[in-house]
């Protein structure tokens, strides 16, 4: 039986260009999906499978992540002094304990094999997950308690992955496919961003990981890679042989919330599926298919304030 994982690794120093100006002052992992940031997504996604130690990998101009994760006195006593129980308990409930989050620096954007790397004094010589808040799951069981269920029995590595659109292929890790197991993948070799005509198969890693700390040798000789920068994906390959590696094809909705148009898609699914809101979000998506007036004008399409 493979080792438990308990800890977690989080990169969370890219720089978000893709969504300026609003990433100016901003984390682009802050920015919320209705009333949550994408990071605390993450989190709870990882607490939900069993980790208990959560490690960010961060970069400059990253405090308002570590603020978030840490308690908000006078914030807390004014909602108590107002008997604001429920907006008390949003900011608490999900908290690690004291002593269970760490934070550690990137300190130049060298890719996301790097930013795995600078976490290896804290990961240690055990098993751990990697969660890449920009790649939010909806599912009915979590990703990566998905995973976990999945790694307990293969141990090894494991990556979560789907198939992809063969025009996208060059955005992804992709695997060249050995076989296939129900959910699981068993790969021969796994290449990062291959061209549409190169790729071996459209079989394709979204951001969730569990990995063996044998990885972090694999770094550390690593030299920069596809866009110059020290790739996750090539320290992978040369794994296989060495430990068990196994793709996972979760069960879910991954929506890419890097892309502006993944991050408003994400927006409307997650309102919809809210008790609070859900009737209000897809009310608006139903004004929004009709067929548009020929007039902004037109008083039959002025839309409608509705109540959550």
């Amino acid at each position: 039986m493979a080792q438990r994982v308990k800890k977690a690794v989080f990169p969370v120093g890219g720089l978000g260009t893709r969504f300026l100006p609003a990433t100016k002052a901003m984390p682009k992992e802050m920015l919320p999906i209705i009333d949550k940031p994408l990071i605390q997504y993450a989190v709870e996604e990882a607490q939900a499978a069993g980790i208990e130690e959560f490690i960010f990998v961060t970069g400059r101009g990253k405090s308002a992540i570590e603020d978030h994760f840490d308690q908000a006195n006078e914030l807390e006593k004014f909602l108590a002094a107002r008997g604001k129980t429920k907006e008390l308990d949003a900011i608490r409930r999900w908290l690690p304990s004291a002593g269970k989050v760490a934070y550690v620096r990137q300190p130049a954007p060298l890719g996301l094999g790097h930013a795995v790397w600078c976490a290896r004094t804290l990961v240690g010589d055990e098993p751990f997950a990697v969660l890449l808040a920009d790649d939010l799951v909806q599912a009915e069981e979590p990703c990566l308690g998905q995973m976990m269920t999945a790694h307990a029995s293969t141990g090894g590595n494991l990556v979560a992955v789907m198939d992809v659109p063969r025009s996208q292929v060059d955005r992804y890790g992709v695997l060249d496919v050995l076989r296939t197991q129900g959910r699981l993948i068993a790969a021969r070799t796994v290449v990062e961003k291959p061209s549409p005509a190169e790729a071996p198969s459209t079989l394709s890693i979204i951001g969730r990981y569990i990995l063996q700390p044998s990885v972090f040798s694999h770094l550390s000789r690593l030299k920069q890679g596809t866009g110059g920068e020290i790739q996750l994906t090539d320290a992978l390959a040369l794994t296989i042989g060495e430990e068990p590696f196994h793709g996972y094809r979760f069960e879910g909705r991954r929506f890419d919330c890097g892309d502006k148009v993944g991050f408003l898609e994400a927006t409307m699914a997650f309102a919809m599926e809210r008790a609070d809101m859900g009737e209000a979000a897809r009310e608006i998506a139903r004004q929004h298919s009709m067929p548009k007036p020929l007039s902004n004008g037109d008083d039959a399409y002025r839309p409608r304030i509705l109540n959550a």
